[in-house]
């Protein structure tokens, strides 16, 4: 049999799995593929600058002793890295870089993305006399930090990708780093945490968390005081930018306008955004197109509802920083009951703790029914993707199996459709997030699925009272 470039690569691939975790596979070896083989060298394609990084950093020995098993001492690995192409009609950026046999000089930063040319008028634009000592609070909350930042399988690419980032800010293709998800999921914590650690690592950079609507009031202010250019100079002298809920610049043309020109000038000299949202861009209402683009230059990572054991590491976290020791079952109770909301599930622990310190009552598992049940009813709940799936598949009389299977017939795909309209109106999770739960289909598919819905409901006597009846269910 020949070798080839994919037989070699699978082979690394066995031996590769054998010596690290699954997860760890499945994240970074998994999407790797393949190129060519010549001679010894064997090129791979990977999908980012990260990637490559990450590799280099964490994996090049392993990476070199799978190679040399299978072509020799003399064994030579290339990187092809071809990114999104999200430069309008300009090829994707691909670059080789050598690997193994590379020199200590040759470092992953020496490679330079599209867009990092400094334009000579954009060198010195801070002509406010003064602004370069001014001193900057960055607002960061130190109390949100990495080591509170649990890490699961929800928030896993998105706490990697923010730990690359604090440790090179500007230096990784994670830029900007945009982290999307419901309320309540850790989008704030982990901006931070990024903040924070940079604020270590690099205490002569400067760092700025604002929310969006504190910009836009920014704003609104500078032109009410005739000194935009101030506004933007300011905010042009920033290293790291961190931007809470950028999805308020929704119908704000002026703030998107100026928030435009600012991101423009930071990501073309090489500076650090952080962006969070409650949606992913391409769920994004009334914002430029010119913006979105520049959301989709880096890297959008979801933060989806934990797991039950990351619930179960969150509850003991909790309970530790606060020296509070707590039955076992009282934990298993809390993290079955409470799951969609991380901010849900500390505020239940603190009303426990506080219930039994105050009333001078032991914590039992009577005591943490009576909390969870009180604090839930004083909470709108985000109902889970699954819960839908099981109300809407019961109402069909089938089973979640059935409504997410690749069956044509009218009837399931009603009632996926169904089950696809809901989760995009009753949670804050992506289309892509809740295609791929619901039978592993794509947003474009979610998309038409919630479209069918809307026509049928306005034109079927029958679907719309389906709709109705399951919107009573799922709200009552």
């Amino acid at each position: 049999m020949s070798v080839t470039a994919q037989s070699v690569w699978d082979n690394c691939l066995l031996f590769i799995r054998d010596n690290i975790t699954p997860q760890a596979y499945k994240t970074w070896f998994e999407p790797i593929k393949a190129v060519k083989l010549t001679d010894n060298a064997l090129s791979i394609q990977v999908p980012s600058k990260f990637f490559y990084e990450w590799l280099e950093e964490h994996y090049v020995k392993l990476l070199k002793v799978s190679l040399t098993r299978e072509l020799g001492e003399g064994a030579k690995l290339v990187y092809v890295i071809k990114m999104e192409n999200t430069y309008g009609n300009r090829q994707p950026f691909t670059e080789k870089i050598p690997s193994s046999n590379r020199t200590n000089s040759m470092k992953p930063q020496d490679v330079d993305a599209p867009l990092k040319n400094k334009s000579p008028e954009l060198r010195n634009p801070f002509v406010i006399p003064g602004i370069r000592n001014l001193e900057i609070e960055s607002q960061l909350n130190p109390n949100y930090n990495f080591d509170n930042f649990l890490e699961g399988d929800s928030n896993r690419l998105a706490r990697s990708a923010g730990l690359a980032v604090a440790n090179k800010p500007g230096g990784t293709s994670f830029n900007p780093l945009l982290i999307f998800g419901g309320v309540g999921l850790g989008k704030t914590h982990l901006a931070h945490a990024i903040g924070v650690q940079i604020k270590d690592k690099y205490p002569e950079k400067t760092v700025l968390y604002i929310s969006a609507e504190k910009f836009t009031q920014q704003y609104i202010e500078s032109v009410k005081k005739n000194n935009r250019n101030d506004f933007i100079h300011f905010y042009q002298i920033i290293d790291v930018l961190i931007v809470d809920d950028i999805q308020l610049l929704s119908g704000k043309a002026g703030t998107q306008d100026v928030f435009f020109h600012i991101f423009n000038h930071l990501h073309q000299n090489g500076k650090q955004v952080v962006l969070t949202s409650d949606k992913a861009p391409v769920d994004m209402q009334d914002i430029e197109q010119r913006l979105l683009s520049r959301f989709k230059w880096g890297l959008s990572a979801e933060l989806q509802q934990p797991g039950f054991e990351t619930r179960i590491s969150i509850i003991k976290n909790k309970l530790y920083q606060d020296g509070v020791e707590m039955p076992e079952d009282i934990i298993e109770f809390l993290a079955n009951n409470i799951k969609t909301n991380i901010r849900e599930l500390e505020g239940a622990i603190i009303s426990l703790i506080a219930h039994s310190s105050f009333n001078r009552k032991e914590i039992t598992l009577d005591l943490a029914k009576k909390i969870v049940e009180n604090y839930v009813k004083q909470t709108k709940r985000e109902v889970s993707i699954d819960y839908i799936q099981k109300v809407v598949s019961d109402y069909f009389q089938m089973d979640v199996e059935t409504l997410q299977s690749k069956t044509r017939k009218r009837h399931i795909v009603q009632a996926r459709q169904l089950a696809m309209f809901f989760a995009k109106r009753l949670t804050k999770a992506s289309l892509a997030s809740i295609g791929s739960q619901i039978g592993k289909r794509d947003h474009a598919t979610v998309l038409h699925a919630c479209k069918t819905v809307d026509n049928l409901s306005s034109t079927d006597k029958q679907f719309r009272k389906y709709v109705e009846d399951l919107n009573k269910k799922l709200t009552m």
